[in-house]
This record gives structure tokens, sequence and C-alpha cells, in this order.
């Protein structure tokens, strides 16, 4: 699998046509302690920079937005039993949805991990 950033602190793990999304370590750090998540229903389109979930901590609430365009083909159910996996692996078993890529080129755009981690540093 291919990851890929933005610099809202999403990230995507793409194999193939489909796509895993989530927040960066460095976002759940932010957050503090996640207390809730909403997501979305599957079957639901959206497109490159879309409001795609939401994450509350006990200091802020933050949208996630989609960092490509797809349709939603799955979410991780766990997360809403246990929001806190979030702050424990949020670039790992803490992803939000699962995505059917439409526009695979908008993958181009996005920061490979390097390039994610280099503009961290400069926050």
């Amino acid at each position: 699998m291919t990851s890929y950033f933005t610099k809202d602190h999403e990230w995507v793990r793409v194999d193939g046509d489909a796509a895993y999304v989530g927040i960066t370590d460095y976002a759940q750090s932010q957050l503090g302690d996640v207390v809730y998540v909403e997501l979305p229903e599957v079957g639901k389109t959206f497109a490159k920079g879309d409001d795609a979930a939401v994450v509350e901590s006990v200091k802020a609430a933050s949208d996630v937005y989609a960092p490509v365009s797809g349709v939603v083909v799955g979410v991780n159910g766990a997360l809403e039993a246990s929001p806190a996996m979030i702050n424990e692996a949020a670039e790992t078993d803490g992803w939000f949805l699962k995505l059917t890529l439409t526009e695979p080129g908008e993958l181009e755009g996005l920061l490979d991990e390097a390039a994610y981690r280099a503009f961290v540093e400069t926050l």
C-alpha cells in the first residue's frame, strides 16, 4: 500500500482502487483524548475536500476531510465503540473510512510521507 498525506493532517493509504482514510498521529496529538467519532454512511460519495467524518476530543471537535474523491465502501465501526483507538493507532487501526477512488489522479497532489513529516517539522 502507498500512503499519502494532506496539510490538513489526513492520510490516505491506497491499494489498487481502494483507499483507507484517517487522521495523522500529529492530528490526534493536537486533539488530545478522542471521545467520539461520527462516520459517514456506506454508499455516500465525496469530492476531494468534502467533510467526510467528525472527530471529537476533550479539547475540540474537528472535521475530517476527504483527501480524495470516492464512494464509501466501508467504515471502521470499532471506532464508535472505542474512539480512543485513534489516540493509540491513528495511522494504522484508527482508520475512519474506506473509499473506492473515483479520481485516482488526485493522489498526485498529495504529500508523500517524507514531505508530510518535513511539513510537520515547520509547525
